[in-house]
């Protein structure tokens, strides 16, 4: 029996271990802003809709609850400009990164296929290539990929980990390609409710695809926009014939959103102050992380949108880490997002405000 692991690369978060012991032995303790994982409490809203769900004894669908796609739906069109969404146009995932991760192995790719991603970007697009056997290609402008065995491009933005957000005329211009030779889109926009110095749009906007969703599905997360990640909260939206298709898969799979997470997804895509009290939250941290790290002498590229700072000194990632461990902050090395990113680091201000503040003086002495 053959390891699949041995298909995928060394888990990235491994290495940072040694860094982040250096960083906890800090006297006033660490400052840990390298995952990015939400830290402020879960609206309560939502905590209710959940233990109200909590006598839930049967199983659940894949589908979801009529209640949550009538849901899904009235927010991508409510939220993303998206038009004439029926139930078929959705589907409820167990966090967006299992679907990242099994995305091209649900599809049937495998050796021949290509499955394309930003040069920068989230690991998982490439460990989910891996898994499936398919190959994994790069690309700094999607329109200039070679099509030939191109099953699956994965867009992003707001992107992980730089935070740039794609114009309306990249993203239609990417998609107008990416029918032309008959390649399945992806957009992870798991971001797109965290623009600060830019407003991201969706790949279902009208100005986008046109008004039809063929060959285009985007991707969403609660995870970020209402402190879920422990939730494992998220959906695709977009093409019926390829949700369908998924549809059919995750039933034989059992790949089913808990019943009480379903009924507090409802919930938190039928309330905004949660949302809007959130951003300001993150509006604050990253105004004063940003100055901090840019009086001490880093520069911050891109970063309009999404929850980090992508920063640098103009030296290896991996000596900003070993340096700033040292003062107790613990940041992501940019070269776990690709070897483009190998002099950048990615700073989270997902941390408290009594972190953040701790992060700010340490930065000034």
């Amino acid at each position: 029996m053959s390891a699949v692991s041995s298909r995928l690369p060394v888990f990235p978060w491994d290495r940072l271990e040694p860094y982040k012991a250096t960083a906890a032995a800090h006297p006033d303790g660490i400052v840990d802003l390298s995952v990015g994982t939400p830290v402020d409490p879960v609206p309560a809203v939502v905590q209710r809709a959940l233990a109200d769900a909590a006598d839930s004894p049967g199983y659940p669908t894949v589908w979801g609850t009529a209640a949550l796609r009538d849901a899904l739906t009235g927010w991508v069109e409510g939220r993303l400009g998206a038009r004439g969404l029926t139930h078929a146009n959705v589907l409820p995932v167990v966090g967006s990164k299992e679907l990242v991760a099994w995305l091209p192995t649900q599809l049937g790719l495998g050796p021949g296929d290509k499955v394309a991603y930003p040069r920068l970007a989230y690991p998982t697009y490439e460990v989910g290539a891996r898994l499936a056997g398919a190959e994994p290609v790069v690309y700094d402008d999607p329109t200039e990929l070679d099509p030939a065995g191109l099953k699956l491009l994965w867009l992003n933005s707001p992107s992980n980990p730089t935070g740039r957000v794609l114009s309306k005329e990249e993203l239609r211009r990417a998609v107008a390609w990416a029918r032309e030779h008959g390649v399945l889109v992806f957009s992870d926009e798991c971001y797109l409710e965290l623009g600060w110095e830019a407003e991201p749009v969706s790949v279902l906007h009208p100005d986008v695809c046109g008004g039809s969703y063929e060959g285009i599905v985007a991707v969403h997360s609660l995870s970020k926009r209402s402190n879920l990640a422990g939730y494992r909260a998220a959906f695709v939206a977009g093409d019926p014939a390829v949700l369908g298709e998924l549809l059919q898969i995750r039933k034989h799979g059992g790949m089913m959103v808990a019943a009480p997470v379903q009924a507090a997804t409802v919930a938190a895509l039928g309330d905004s102050a949660h949302v809007a009290e959130q951003r300001a939250r993150y509006a604050r941290r990253r105004d004063a992380l940003r100055a901090a790290f840019e009086a001490a002498g880093f520069r911050i590229e891109h970063s309009e949108a999404s929850l980090y700072l992508w920063a640098t000194r103009d030296e290896s990632c991996w000596e900003t880490v070993g340096e700033l461990s040292k003062r107790g902050i613990l940041v992501a090395p940019g070269d776990f997002y690709g070897p483009a990113g190998e002099r950048f680091v990615r700073i989270a201000f997902t941390a408290t405000d009594e972190r953040v503040e701790a992060a700010v003086r340490r930065l000034a002495e």
